[in-house]
Parts: C-alpha cells; sequence; structure tokens
C-alpha cells in the first residue's frame, strides 16, 4: 500500500512511499482510507518523529476485512477511525473500540467524517465530563477551533444555553448559526456565571473562564491552543456563597474509557442527519499532502486517499 511516511529531507516533512500492509490483530478491522485529517499536534510532531513512520490520529474509509474475533461492523461498512498513529495511509489497523460505524441509510462525506474523532470525539466527552446539559449556561473558548466548533453545536443540541468565546469578530455570524447565543472576545466580558467551561485555549483565558464559573460547576481542559501557562491568582481557589465547590478537570481522549466506539457512531449518525456541521476548508489527496503542509493555509486540511478519479491520482 502507499501512505504518507515521515522523511526529514523532504517537503512538507513527508513523502509518499509504498510500505507493508497492516496485519491487523484478532480485536482490529482492517479499513481501506478514504480521507485522514491533519491536526495541528500532528504537524508540529512530524519534526521529533522518526523517519518512516506513518503518522494520522483520525480516518475515514471502508471495513475491507472486519475483526476476527467477531467485534465491530462487518466488511463494506462505512467508518470513523481514530488512533495514536496510521491514519495517512491507504490501509489501517484500527481496533474496533476507536471505530464507530456510519448508521445504514445516511449519506457518507468522507472528508466530513474525517473531522469527527478527534475535534468531535472531544467535544462530546468533554461536555459529558462538564455534567448535564439541559438547561445549564455552557461556556465554550476558542469556539472557532476544532473542538470548539463541535462542542457549541453539541452543547445547543442538548439543550443548553452557549456562551462562545472567538477573538475572531467575523465568526460570530457562524457560531450564532451553530447554536451559541452570545459570541464575546473573552470570558471577561460575561454578564453574569456559568455552570460548566470547555476550555480549549488555556493560559489567562483558563484563568478568568474558572473566575465565570458558578458553584459546583466544571471546567474541563481539552486543549492550550494559546501555548500560555495559565497561572491562578492565590484567591481562585477561594469559595464563597457563589463559587464553591468548582473543578478544574485535564481530559485525554484516548483514556481507555469504554464507549468510544458507541461514540463515534452517534457523531457519525448527526453529522448525516445533518444536525452537526463540520468545517473542511481544503482537500488534497495524499500526493498533494506534502506541499500543502510545507505551505500551510489556515483552516482545515483534510487529505485524499485518492483523488475523485481513482487510484491513479495517489501518486
Amino acid at each position: 500500500m502507499d501512505a504518507l511516511v515521515v522523511d526529514h529531507a523532504a517537503p512538507g516533512l513527508l513523502r509518499l512511499a509504498p510500505v507493508p500492509d497492516p496485519s491487523p490483530a484478532p480485536h482490529e478491522a482492517l479499513v481501506r482510507v478514504a480521507a485522514a485529517s491533519v491536526n495541528p499536534g500532528e504537524v508540529r510532531a512530524l519534526g521529533g518523529a522518526p523517519a518512516g513512520s506513518v503518522h494520522g490520529w483520525e480516518a475515514s474509509g471502508t471495513v475491507v476485512a472486519p475483526a476476527a474475533d467477531g467485534s465491530g461492523p462487518a466488511a463494506g461498512s462505512p467508518v470513523v477511525t481514530v488512533g495514536a498513529g496510521g491514519g495517512w495511509a491507504e490501509l489501517r489497523a484500527v481496533p474496533t473500540s476507536l471505530l464507530g460505524a456510519v448508521p445504514a441509510g445516511l449519506p457518507v462525506d468522507h472528508a466530513a467524517l474525517a473531522t469527527l474523532p478527534v475535534a468531535g470525539g472531544s467535544a462530546l466527552r468533554a461536555l459529558r465530563d462538564s455534567g448535564p446539559l439541559l438547561g445549564r449556561r455552557v461556556l465554550v473558548t476558542g469556539a472557532t477551533g476544532g473542538v470548539g466548533r463541535y462542542a457549541v453545536q453539541l452543547a445547543a443540541l442538548g439543550g443548553a444555553e452557549v456562551v462562545a468565546t472567538a477573538r475572531d469578530a467575523a465568526a460570530a455570524d457562524e457560531l450564532r448559526r451553530l447554536g451559541a447565543t452570545a459570541v464575546l472576545n473573552d470570558p471577561s466580558e460575561l454578564d453574569g456565571p456559568v455552570d460548566a467551561v470547555v476550555d480549549t485555549v488555556g493560559g489567562p483565558v483558563l484563568v478568568e473562564a474558572f473566575a465565570a464559573l458558578g458553584s459546583d460547576g466544571t471546567l474541563v481542559s481539552v486543549g492550550r491552543a494559546s501555548g500560555r501557562d495559565a497561572v491562578l491568582p492565590a484567591d481562585a481557589l477561594l469559595g464563597d456563597r457563589s463559587r464553591h465547590g468548582r473543578t478544574i478537570r485535564t481530559f485525554f481522549l484516548l483514556d481507555g474509557r469504554p464507549g468510544l466506539d458507541r461514540d463515534l457512531g452517534r457523531l457519525a449518525a448527526l453529522l448525516g442527519r445533518g444536525e452537526l456541521r463540520a468545517a473542511v476548508d481544503h482537500v488534497v489527496t495524499f500526493a498533494d499532502a506534502p506541499a500543502a503542509l510545507a505551505a500551510p493555509r489556515p483552516g482545515k486540511l483534510v487529505l485524499l486517499a485518492h483523488g475523485p478519479d481513482g487510484p491513479s491520482l495517489a501518486r
């Protein structure tokens, strides 16, 4: 099969090359990849990755060989997958616990599906960690990012009043269409407490968001897009009548908790029914990925294993 392998001398630190097909373990399905998403963390990791390794956390495709232990979907099923690597390849062996099946009868947009596992899965599970949603006020920081954008939509679908923060004023209308009732520059502009926070920014934004959290509220720290340290003032952890019992919770998507396969399937269903909207800004083939990563453009990049005219476009 062909895969994008790490090459420290190549443009974008990648080159398309033949590699051996994966050999699935009994609990793994073999998936033919249709599309793979590119995340900033993956790109940052390329410089320190071993030459010849295959990256790619999330990918969509079709099961070509089901798991030998009988778990997971049947051959021919469209799926979304997540893992620590191996997604930027024509074939991927995936534990069925990290694979969500697209429900039968729904349209399949592989480029959109490929954006679901990391951002959508993190948003869904972080919101679940933050507590009940119905009738509560939820703050989502960094709402124009992948996790934030899905968190706004999922929180609104769950019945929450969603307040989003975004530095890009032009994004406010889009965030309102996705379900936000208010869009602010930062948490310091809030007009009252919130019941829960999904924070993707970190640094001073996390500090401000925690200060806005009401009693028994939870802030789930999903990311640190700002790259800055969160330094809490001494009185930040003091409780009073309106701010007692508050929690800051760390997050890791691949933490081994069960049910990620079901969560990915639920997200795929929401996407297929049009209740969830993906953001895909740029689509290129695997063959064009090195050049695309060498001269990155803002927005979400998705890689196609093959172009619309078939495998010949991959090389």
